[in-house]
């Protein structure tokens, strides 16, 4: 079973650039696709970046360009850097990882881009 805890949402300005972290309870290095995932108030939850079985990113369409997901491997760690935020990026964020057949999550951290 793999535990993920992520960190770093909070109140941003539009234009911020705030870091979210992802921090597993196992090495990363196996685990198959591991990324990033948030839900809006009233929509659905939607893929926002991932890095896939082949260590290759995908990113939405809406974020493209602006955000970058990477990892560390050695600290068992997930990052999604947001830069040049806008007010409909605000959401509850959620790390993912699907290891061993099973999709695990992470409990969310907001992010609410507001002046």
């Amino acid at each position: 079973q793999v535990q993920l805890v992520e960190s770093g949402g909070g109140l941003v300005q539009p234009g911020g650039s705030p870091r979210l972290s992802c921090a597993a309870s196992q090495s990363i290095f196996s685990i198959n696709a591991m990324g990033w995932y948030r839900q809006a108030p009233g929509k659905q939850r939607e893929l926002v970046a991932a890095f896939t079985a082949d260590s290759s990113t995908n990113y939405a369409a809406s974020v493209k360009g602006r955000f970058t997901v990477s990892r560390d491997d050695g600290k068992n760690t997930l990052y999604l850097q947001m830069n040049s935020l806008k007010p409909e990026d605000t959401a509850v964020y959620y790390c993912f990882a699907f290891y061993r057949g099973s999709m695990y999550w992470g409990q969310g951290t907001q992010v609410t881009v507001s002046s």
